[in-house]
C-alpha cells in the first residue's frame, strides 16, 4: 500500500495482514476500527472479501489491476496504487463529497491483500488492455 492513504488506516491494514501472517484468524478484532476508519464501507468490504469477489488481474509485464464483483453481480476495476475505482459510489462518496476514504470496493481490494484472499487471474498484455478499456468505454 502506498502512502496516500492516513496513516491510521495505512496501520490498521498492516496489523491486520501481519495478524493473519502469525494465526490466520478473521477480522473480528479489528471490526470497530475498520468501521471507525472506514465508515459505512467496511460492513459490505466484508461481505465482498468473505465471498472471495477480488481477482488480482497480472499481465506478463507486470501490470496490475483488480476486479471486484460487486454486489450487484456489476464487476469493477480497482486500482491500488492509486486508491480509484471505476464504481460509481467511488466518484460521488469519495471524489465529490468527500464523505469516504474508499469506496467498498477497493476497501475490499486492501482487506483481501493483506487477509491474502485475493484471487489470482494472469492474462495477456491485449486481454489486460481490454479489461481497462472496457472500464473506460462503460463509464462513458
Amino acid at each position: 500500500m502506498d502512502s496516500t492513504l492516513p496513516a491510521v488506516a495505512e496501520e490498521l491494514l498492516k496489523e491486520i495482514k501481519k495478524a493473519f501472517q502469525e494465526t490466520s484468524h478473521g477480522t473480528g478484532m479489528f471490526f470497530f476500527r475498520l468501521k471507525f476508519i472506514f465508515g459505512p464501507s467496511a460492513v459490505p468490504a466484508l461481505d465482498l472479501v468473505d465471498q472471495r469477489s477480488v481477482t488480482r488481474v497480472m499481465s506478463p509485464s507486470g501490470r496490475t489491476a483488480y476486479q471486484v464483483l460487486g454486489s450487484s453481480g456489476k464487476l469493477y476495476t480497482c486500482y491500488s496504487s492509486c486508491h480509484f475505482c471505476t464504481c460509481p459510489a467511488f466518484g460521488f462518496t469519495v471524489l465529490q463529497k468527500s464523505e469516504s476514504l474508499l469506496c467498498k470496493h477497493i476497501l475490499a481490494v486492501y482487506l483481501s491483500q493483506a487477509m491474502g484472499t485475493c484471487q489470482e487471474l494472469s492474462v495477456s498484455e491485449e486481454q489486460l488492455t481490454s479489461i481497462l478499456l472496457a472500464e473506460e468505454e462503460d463509464g462513458g
